[in-house]
């Protein structure tokens, strides 16, 4: 079936590029995009059109790095640094989904507020419990989300939600034979070097290689971790070398942070193809400094963006971006170097991770429909009229659920208020 979309097109073809396409078409079969076009192709023109007027028609979002059970902890806790922060809030509340009734009102809310935020694909954990992260999955499908979502292994230093080394693997088998969603995957998940024994580490790496599953960490966020780690494996020079004795360091592997990652540990993550995700709001909180984004694109590392709540205190990835760009901000006033600018914030928000999950980074022809419409008219009236990369701007900045019209999510919508005219 042949769908049209019309209203103000912005997309990022490639990193800091910026196309807009003012009152532009995207035409859809079976909510694949066929092309986006300025005017209307002549084959189309009887076609019905879904007419946004003067709406932005953004990316959807993309959030590549948070914490499913720490939602309800949002803006706790920020007063403390990373470790004193999970043993403090973080632990108690995943012990919480031990019951599923409880997680199935977290999760239902999360997914929710997800999707009406603009967020359409994620990288996810979950606690350490079977059962409440197969009902996160649920929830996320049934909300429009896609991604990937992983049942957390941790066997020790883990406090009230510290499992078994033989229960966290028969656990993940158990998980792993459940998971039969068309948009929710798996991807392992090892907390982070610390909350990992080596054996259940080599376990892990096993089972990654065996069913050919994709993984996500933490790398290099915190100095206190970082020299936690190196006691743990004094045979190890760096961090990332813990993952990578166990098979855990691959091709695609999602490893949050990088705060610390000098150019050693970045050659490493660009030569096996392991993706750095940014956490701007998180590492600010929890004293943890600013990663070096535009140091690690500049060596080849594939890096996205990621909420990481509740270290994050913003789950909407638009307050994510714009945090993205003020930390690099202050790196520059520091260190020298150029500050991420919008379009290319907006890309690591958006096209970086579509891209991660096999997208185009803009509004690419054979890919599914991934994308926000976004009605800035209520926004502060401006002093003239704005040109689309500065509504686009202001967008990023002011917009939140208010300002979102319709949510489309591989190739569906999934969230629409009041819709668009028929032309």
């Amino acid at each position: 079936m042949t769908a049209i979309l019309r209203g103000n097109i912005l997309h990022t073809p490639a990193f800091g590029a910026l196309e807009a396409i003012p009152r532009g078409y995207l035409v859809l079969e079976d909510g694949v995009i066929q092309g986006v076009y300025p005017s209307l192709p002549e084959t189309f023109a009887r076609c019905p059109a879904e007419d946004y007027g003067d709406a932005l028609i953004l990316r959807s979002f993309a959030d590549l790095h948070l914490h499913a059970p720490q939602y309800p902890m949002l803006g706790m806790g920020m007063d403390l640094p990373l470790l004193a922060w999970l043993e403090t809030y973080t632990f108690p509340v995943e012990a919480r989904f031990q019951d599923p009734d409880f997680a199935r009102v977290v999760y239902r809310a999360l997914a929710e507020d997800l999707i009406s935020s603009g967020t359409t694909r994620v990288a996810m954990f979950s606690s350490r419990h079977t059962d409440a992260t197969l009902i996160l999955m649920e929830e996320l499908e049934r909300a429009g989300v896609t991604g990937l979502v992983g049942k957390v292994n941790m066997d020790r230093n883990g406090g009230a939600v510290q499992e078994g080394t033989e229960e966290s693997l028969s656990e993940t088998l158990r998980w792993l034979e459940h998971c039969r969603f068309e948009h929710v995957k798996p991807i392992l998940t090892p907390r982070f070097t610390p909350s990992c024994t080596d054996g259940l580490m080599e376990a892990l790496g096993r089972l990654a290689a065996e069913r050919d599953l994709p993984v996500q960490s933490h790398l290099s966020e915190n100095v206190s971790e970082g020299a936690w780690v190196r006691e743990l494996h004094p045979d190890c020079a760096q961090y990332w070398e813990t993952y990578d004795k166990y098979g855990l360091w691959k091709k695609g592997a999602l490893m949050a942070h990088c705060v610390h990652s000098d150019p050693r540990e970045q050659e490493a993550m660009a030569r096996s193809g392991v993706w750095a995700v940014h956490c701007p709001a998180s590492n600010v909180n929890l004293c943890s400094g600013t990663a070096l984004v535009r140091e690690m694109l500049e060596r080849g590392v594939p890096v996205a963006l990621g909420s990481d709540i509740a270290g994050g205190d913003q789950l909407a990835m638009n307050r994510v971006i714009t945090a993205a760009i003020r930390a690099s901000k202050v790196k520059a006033m520091e260190a020298g170097g150029a500050f991420l600018t919008v379009p290319e914030a907006y890309y690591l928000g958006t096209a970086a991770g579509h891209r991660y999950f096999g997208g185009g980074a803009g509004f690419r022809a054979g890919d599914k429909l991934h994308a926000v419409v976004v009605d800035d008219s209520t926004m502060p009236p401006p002093v003239r009229e704005l040109t689309l990369p500065e509504r686009l701007e202001r967008a990023l900045y002011l917009m939140d659920k208010r300002h979102i019209r319709a949510v489309y999510s591989e190739g569906r919508r999934v969230l629409v208020r009041g819709g668009g005219d028929q032309e």
